[in-house]
């Protein structure tokens, strides 16, 4: 057939997805990663997935800590989605440069200030698919805040637009 990964790519831009930057502590030190391969699995028991490249940090990271924080981010965040996309980003840089800021929840997971939902992730297993690993884990709590989200389709960030009624 000779389809080409741009052309998947291009494909699976048309579907509009959030956007969430996944947090991990290490160590006391924070990390995280721009990911919009998140999904929701299965409500009981709550599961969610999150796919990560194998050649991220957050990766082993992922592994090594088994607790993790999605934070998905609202229409103002973009700048904190392309810091975190960056292959070097240090949380020593995070607020100056994209103004993220975090608290810690009571397992010392990190939470990002003014994301629009934040999921608390204990890792259930992993699977994994091509040049990717599915982390799979189970939700023990959740914060969620109004406002809007930061959507990507097509390859550009988008915010939400108008509500799509029925016709009669």
């Amino acid at each position: 057939m000779g389809l080409t990964q741009a052309e998947f790519r291009e494909a699976m831009g048309c579907f509009a997805t959030g956007v969430t930057i996944v947090t991990v502590d290490l160590n006391g030190e924070i990390h995280g990663m721009t990911a919009n391969a998140f999904a929701s699995v299965s409500l009981a028991p709550l599961l969610v997935l999150v796919c990560v490249d194998r050649t991220a940090r957050t990766h082993a990271h992922l592994h090594a800590k088994k607790r993790f924080g999605v934070n998905v981010l609202a229409e103002n965040q973009r700048p904190i989605s392309e810091y975190y996309a960056r292959l070097e980003s240090s949380q020593e840089r995070a607020d100056a440069e994209a103004g993220a800021r975090f608290d810690r929840t009571a397992h010392g997971t990190p939470m990002l200030h003014g994301s629009l939902a934040y999921l608390e992730c204990r890792l259930q297993s992993t699977q994994e698919a091509g040049d990717h690993t599915i982390f799979i884990a189970e939700v023990e709590d959740v914060v969620v805040r109004q406002g809007q989200p930061l959507l990507f389709f097509r390859g550009k960030y988008r915010e939400i637009g108008e509500e799509v009624t029925g016709t009669q």
